[in-house]
């Protein structure tokens, strides 16, 4: 049975003497980062990583990119690694008033289809977002950020190794706008490597974030060998990624809220008329406590949603029995019918507010966002109609939902906090 497989690399990083400290070179994932913040970026160092993570500068910003790239590694403002490494990464940050850590490695993953069951999804993607970076991908050859996964390892061996061997003082480190501590540790010695790579042989990846650039990664390797660029084995075969323990005590995935907005005789009397058959409903008329209810919901494993309709008023809607649920997606598995968005998506998205798929995908009268004051305000201010506030999805969810070879709607996890981009990249043309 084929499982992951992991190899050390070479990597490409910052000359920190001649590019300048790394809070200003680093930055999130491009995908995170509005036009407004890309400028600030590139405000701050001309060499700013953004240049190539999200190039916007001149007719063809590919190949610009591509150009940049090449002056970069000219000049020695980038570097690549002596010897090949994995490379032990961790965060600290807060979240939910508390001062958390992850930590995992970063090292080059053979990638495989989905098809194969080593390496599962568990959500839908964007044809658009994959095309931007297959274009990347074929100017630069690199990969400037790692793909986020997760790995089931009951023991925790690899967590203890790590650990082991990040007791000494990192060999990069800064800290970013939000308080988020980037360490980096590089592993170069051999035995320690062949532990860590020997870990993986008989395990499955889970890809937590970084779907498109994971299926993007499966189009370019594709594409170099169909046109005699790369044959099977070679270094296209394998992308950068970050990769951690499933059950890390650190692990934080926060929910993405939905937001509705254009729709046609909006009626929050129907729309609460309708969920009557399937919620019981509580209403209210303040949300100084809707995460405090919420939170409660949540623990004894309640499928419930905060209905916010605008100035305090909300609807506090329990699903009355998850039996519905095999009426409504009879041809998915018991672990995505369970689902918190699925729930919302099926009974009251498109059954009440007739949003289907389609419209979704395209974000026609969707809008997501992970915080909840947005998901508010936005309506206060009347630029939606309502928003609906839900909790997060558990990691034992997305574990279940991509070993049953299914895919949750989009938008159904967020992760916190992002990978940094610029700390360490992946030359897939350095062997």
């Amino acid at each position: 049975m084929i499982m992951a497989n992991i190899q050390a690399f070479r990597g490409m990083r910052y000359n920190t003497e001649r590019a300048g400290e790394l809070e200003e070179l680093c930055c999130p994932p491009y995908d995170i980062i509005s036009e407004k913040e890309r400028k600030r970026y590139l405000a701050r160092n001309k060499y700013n990583v953004i240049r190539l993570e999200l190039p916007k500068d001149g007719d063809d910003v590919y190949k610009n990119a591509a150009e940049v790239l090449d002056s970069w590694r000219e000049q020695g403002i980038l570097i690549h690694e002596e010897k090949p490494a994995i490379y032990i990464y961790e965060e600290e940050f807060n979240a939910y008033n508390t001062r958390r850590s992850i930590k995992g490695i970063i090292a080059r993953v053979k990638v495989e289809e989905f098809s194969k069951g080593v390496i599962l999804p568990h959500e839908f993607t964007l044809s658009k977002a994959k095309a931007d970076r297959f274009c990347l991908m074929k100017a630069t050859n690199c990969n400037f950020s790692q793909i986020y996964a997760l790995y089931m390892d009951e023991e925790h061996t690899t967590l203890s190794t790590i650990d082991a061997l990040s007791r000494r003082a990192p060999d990069a480190k800064f800290t970013d706008e939000d308080n988020v501590h980037h360490k980096l540790w590089i592993i170069t010695n051999e035995q320690a490597i062949a532990k860590l790579t020997a870990d993986f042989s008989e395990r499955k990846l889970y890809i937590a974030d970084g779907h498109h650039r994971y299926e993007t990664a499966l189009n370019y390797r594709n594409y170099c060998r169909e046109n005699g660029l790369a044959q099977k084995g070679d270094a296209q075969d394998y992308q950068m990624m970050f990769l951690m323990d499933m059950e890390h005590p650190g692990l934080v995935v926060f929910p993405t809220h939905r937001l509705v907005r254009d729709l046609p005789k909006f009626d929050r009397v129907k729309i609460l008329d309708g969920c009557k058959e399937y919620f019981e409903i509580e209403a209210f008329d303040s949300v100084a406590h809707m995460n405090e209810l919420l939170l409660k919901e949540y623990k004894k494993g309640n499928k419930s949603f905060g209905f916010y309709c605008g100035k305090g008023e909300w609807y506090l809607l329990r699903l009355r029995n998850i039996a519905v649920m095999e009426q409504e997606l009879p041809e998915l598995s018991a672990a995505s019918q369970q689902l918190d968005v699925s729930v919302l998506h099926a009974l009251i998205l498109e059954k009440i507010l007739g949003i289907d798929k389609e419209n979704m995908a395209a974000q026609i009268n969707l809008t997501y966002t992970k915080f909840f004051e947005e998901a508010v305000m936005s309506v206060d201010q009347g630029e939606f109609q309502c928003s609906f506030i839900l909790n997060p999805t558990r990691v034992t969810e997305i574990r279940d939902v991509a070993a049953a070879g299914e895919k949750m709607p989009q938008k159904s996890t967020y992760f916190y906090p992002k990978m940094t981009t610029g700390m360490v990249m992946n030359d897939i043309g350095q062997k």
